[in-house]
Parts: C-alpha cells; sequence; structure tokens
C-alpha cells in the first residue's frame, strides 16, 4: 500500500468518526450513519490494499 493509500484512507476513516460523534452529539440519525459508512469504506479499502500488498510479495 502506497503512503497516499494511507494517509487518504485513514483521513477517511477519522473523516467517519468525526461525523459519527457530530451524529451522536446531535441525534442526527443520518450524520452518525453517514459516518459508519465512511468507517467502512475506509476499512474495506485498507483490507483490498493488503491483499495487494501480499499478491505483490509473492
Amino acid at each position: 500500500m502506497g503512503l497516499g493509500d494511507k494517509i487518504s484512507n485513514a483521513a477517511e476513516d477519522m473523516g467517519g468518526k468525526a461525523k459519527e460523534a457530530a451524529g451522536n452529539a446531535t441525534d442526527n440519525d443520518r450524520l452518525r450513519a453517514e459516518g459508519q459508512a465512511d468507517q467502512v469504506k475506509a476499512d474495506a479499502k485498507k483490507v483490498g490494499e493488503s491483499v495487494k500488498d501480499e499478491f505483490k510479495r509473492d
């Protein structure tokens, strides 16, 4: 995984956590769900990059 990808995924994850926290603080279900979705997307990208890295090592 390239450094740029790691930074991008981390930023998306942190943004998702911030949205989720804002949704919790304001009792906004839509914002909370968007934050959780952003975190799931970031996690999926991390897994995909890890799989790619494993295939490159062989």
